[in-house]
């Protein structure tokens, strides 16, 4: 089931003899999430599925091959829903590996779990502490090894957490998973983790770290491209520590915090660093969207739709990223697009398009639908002539013909949508009314506030009850004619675009960019610092290596736009206003990101597959043509156009020599298309005359164009004459 099973056997030293220790791991199965409250109001969040699976599958899956025996899901609301979908599941049945709940009504935190664990007394050693709806196929033995050497050497080392490179959008300062940008300090030489700061915690753009923490560090480095991916090794001690400290509730903000400015006890915590392997959290609607996005472009391999198949339920995997399940009836006129998932059972009518969206199982779709990057639950019915762009439609919903959801949009189970009725962008909508009393966005909240939808949830058993609901509809629905459901009012000062799965739209990046610039403003009054908490170099600043540094990882974090950009296929407008706002970060100038695209363009070109020269040009050409308009705006002068010819240069040096013979032909290509003009050709040639015969390698190679060059305006005198 699942991936490969890897080796569960993990040893420790006791007295010279070698001691089996079952590798165990604690899965918190939260269900309340403010941000995902319409929805977890009926059932829990790791039940939610997530490309047609249910989450908690995911983090099991990954539990079990990464060798873990023995797993505790703890859960608390919904638990019942929990419990009976694992003990009908296959989990129960697994050799070599034991999955057992513990359930507790009272716990209403992440610390509240831990301390009933901690009172079972069923941890016997080192263990791994993973939220159910965690995603990630890396490999726990380094890690785990890295953290049992530690221990031996100092025995305050109790946790290690995972975290990835993930640099945040600097426009609105959030990741592609919708989290807050998240500051930490690290020792680079132990890996220690020395501060830890989100969003929620520092005010006006600044950060503050302690003086002490500084002296006693003598090396420190600060990141805020690192993504906590909620993975953490722990030791016994963790338990106790939770124990003895009622006031810590939340694992971030309480427990990491106070244990690093904690100077009695002396805990510490490190962090262990993964590159290639996946591991992300589901804890918004954003995250959602990306994290299923990564799985249909098999990023998390082997979790992936056609290797996760449970029940009795087959996907395939067919060209273009598409997978289908069994006994699906389609029309032939029906299109349904690359990227996109169809479930078993599910009729589509014709004429309709399905395009980068996710359909579940036994779903009935109309004549001329148009579906686009939604997430579609089981049993939904969409009638004739509906519209879906970005929105989450869970189980049980009907769409009346001719209704329209506009992006950002929520339909909670069993919604029903009057004939031709337009649900407005981040609308979240409910057969429940939105709760009086909001509970805190915590990381792990079990308990509900309400007590009223609470009794309705535990009358079912976790199924939706209909009947005892039939109070709370309205006859006039908020919904149209034949509609049923509640549009809930959005929170006050909420900013629902940040956490959507549709994606960011011009106006609020345009608004974020502002505001950049006047923080930027008074960054060069001298008022404050950046709103990254990176100190700018003086524009007249002479040290040239930490120019350097900074231009390298500008020049990387145009790429990795880029190439975001090309896989997510995002419009050309958003490209630039992103490669902008990286602009205002780094205080570049417009030269730095012609000559930064212009190599990520170049540098996708050759990483594209081709067989010869002339394929080779090919992609180059078709990179161009497509992505033309976005260079060309920071070409509009002499020098930006010098820049790009000489970063080509640098590329046919250093990172992409195949380029080196095409040198000339790719240089003629952008004359002819209007990239680089004829002045900036021979301005390049001309700065080149008195440079070492080793820098004149392409000029010398271009000098028929450059003699072409010269003597077309002569041509053209003599016809005129």
């Amino acid at each position: 089931m699942g991936a490969p099973k890897k080796s569960a056997a993990r040893v420790s030293e006791d007295h010279d003899e070698l001691v089996r220790v079952p590798l165990q791991a604690i899965l918190l199965a939260d269900s309340f999430t403010t941000k995902f409250r319409p929805i977890t109001l009926e059932r829990p969040k790791v039940l939610l599925p997530l490309v047609n699976v249910p989450m908690i599958n995911y983090t099991l899956t990954w539990l079990e091959s990464a060798g873990v025996e023995e797993v505790f899901v703890f859960c608390c609301a919904h638990a019942k829903q929990v419990i009976n979908y694992l003990e009908k599941s296959e989990w129960f049945s697994q050799p070599n590996f034991t999955v057992t709940t513990i359930e507790s009504q009272n716990s209403v935190s992440a610390g509240d779990a831990l301390r009933v664990i901690y009172e079972r007394n069923v941890i016997q050693g080192d263990f791994v502490l993973i939220s159910g709806d965690t995603v990630s196929n890396m490999s726990l033995t380094q890690a785990l090894l890295e953290h049992k050497e530690r221990k031996k050497r100092d025995s305050n080392a109790v946790m290690t957490m995972v975290i990835k490179r993930s640099k945040t959008n600097p426009a609105i300062r959030q990741s592609r998973l919708g989290t807050d940008e998240i500051f930490m300090a690290i020792d680079p030489n132990t890996k220690q983790l020395l501060s830890y700061e989100d969003k929620a915690d520092y005010s006006k753009g600044t950060l503050h770290l302690e003086n002490s923490l500084l002296a006693d560090n003598p090396s420190l480095s600060l990141h805020h491209d690192k993504q906590d991916c909620y993975i953490d090794i722990c030791s016994p001690e963790v338990l106790t520590l939770f124990t003895d400290n009622f006031d810590y509730q939340h694992l971030r903000r309480h427990f990491v915090k106070g244990l690093l400015v904690d100077d009695i006890m002396g805990y510490k915590i490190f962090v262990h660093e993964i590159r290639s392997d996946y591991a992300a959290r589901v804890d918004n609607f954003r995250s959602y969207a990306t994290v299923s996005k990564d799985i249909i472009h098999r990023w998390t391999y082997p979790l992936v739709p056609d290797v996760m198949n449970f029940g009795n339920t087959a996907t395939k995997l067919e060209r273009q990223g598409i997978y289908r399940g069994s006994e699906i009836s389609q029309s032939q006129s029906a299109v349904v697009g690359p990227f996109s998932v169809i479930g078993s059972g599910t009729k589509v009518g014709q004429n309709t398009n399905i395009l980068n969206s996710i359909v579940g199982g036994d779903c009935k779709i109309g004549s001329n639908v148009h579906i686009e990057g939604c997430y579609i639950w089981d049993n939904v019915t969409i009638e004739d002539g509906c519209e879906l762009r970005h929105s989450i439609v869970c189980d049980g919903v009907i769409m009346k013909s001719g209704s329209v959801l506009e992006p950002g949009a929520v339909l909670s189970f069993k919604v029903i949508v009057g004939q031709a009725f337009v649900v407005p962008s981040y609308s979240q909508v409910s057969l429940l009314q939105q709760p009086i009393e909001e509970d805190s966005d915590e990381e792990l909240e079990y308990a509900d506030s309400t007590s009223v939808i609470t009794s309705t949830v535990d009358k079912s058993e976790g199924e939706f009850a209909s009947e005892s609901l039939d109070a709370h509809f309205n006859p006039a629905s908020e919904l149209g004619f034949g509609g049923v459901g509640y549009v809930w009012p959005k929170c006050e000062g909420e900013e629902e675009w940040r956490h959507s799965v549709a994606p960011i739209t011009e106006d609020k990046i345009l608004e974020a960019v502002k505001a950049i610039e006047h923080e930027l403003e008074l960054i060069h009054d001298g008022n404050t610092l950046p709103p990254s908490g990176e100190l700018i170099p003086n524009s007249n600043d002479s040290d040239d290596d930490d120019n350097d540094d900074s231009r390298d990882d500008f020049d990387k974090e145009v790429e990795a736009t880029f190439l975001r950009a090309v896989h997510e296929n995002i419009q050309d407008v958003h490209l630039t206003l992103e490669i902008n706002s990286l602009k205002l970060s780094y205080n570049k100038i417009t030269a730095d990101c012609a000559g930064a695209l212009f190599y990520a363009m170049m540098k996708y070109a050759v990483d594209m597959p081709h067989s010869s020269a002339d394929s080779l040009i090919q992609n180059v050409n078709v990179i161009l043509t497509k992505w033309k308009k976005v260079l060309k705006s920071y070409l509009n002068d002499m020098d930006e156009q010098i820049e790009v010819i000489l970063k080509f240069e640098e590329m046919c040096l250093e990172s992409a020599k195949e380029f080196a013979p095409l040198f000339t032909k790719i240089l003629h290509y952008l004359y002819n298309e209007d990239i680089v003009e004829e002045d900036a050709i021979l301005s390049w040639e001309d700065e080149k005359k008195d440079a070492d015969e080793s820098d004149k390698v392409f000029v010398n190679q271009a000098q028929k164009l450059i003699q072409w060059l010269k003597e077309a305006p002569e041509e053209d005198d003599d016809e005129e004459e």
